[in-house]
């Protein structure tokens, strides 16, 4: 595969439903997380469900972080998928458990790009020559 990111899904469990149920709170802490991790932020989402729930989406310059809770179970779904080698969304994932007061965490990581018979790590962002065009 030529590697252009990588995709960390995390399960949390065990997590404290009264700060799931603040959805003030989940957006500082994700936020927070994305900026731990050493994402930049572009936007941020996030949408409470009724009765309970919250699902935001930050979306950052090097791809995105997504969070689902399920408060009535003390479960969050998270996904940390990030291009390039400057985010470390490992760390982002550990800021997430620490500050939900999760019991456990979960994690797989998929490497995600173009199927190859070779493995590489081909460049988030190509460099561009002066015309424009793209730089073997």
């Amino acid at each position: 595969m030529k590697k252009l990111g990588r995709h960390l899904l995390a399960e949390f469990t065990d997590c404290d439903s009264r700060i799931l149920t603040d959805h003030e709170l989940l957006q500082k802490i994700l936020t927070d997380a994305a900026r731990e991790s050493g994402a930049t932020i572009v936007q941020t989402v996030f949408h409470d469900y009724n009765p309970h729930g919250f699902s935001g989406v930050i979306v950052i310059a090097e791809s995105h972080i997504a969070i689902h809770t399920w408060p009535e179970y003390g479960y969050i779904a998270a996904d940390f998928f990030t291009c390039g080698d400057r985010v470390d969304p490992r760390k982002g994932c550990y800021y997430l458990k620490e500050n939900l007061n999760c019991g456990a965490m979960f994690t797989r990581e998929i490497s995600r790009g173009i199927p190859s018979n070779k493995d590489e790590i081909i460049p988030f962002k190509p460099e561009e020559s002066s015309s424009g065009r793209e730089v073997a």
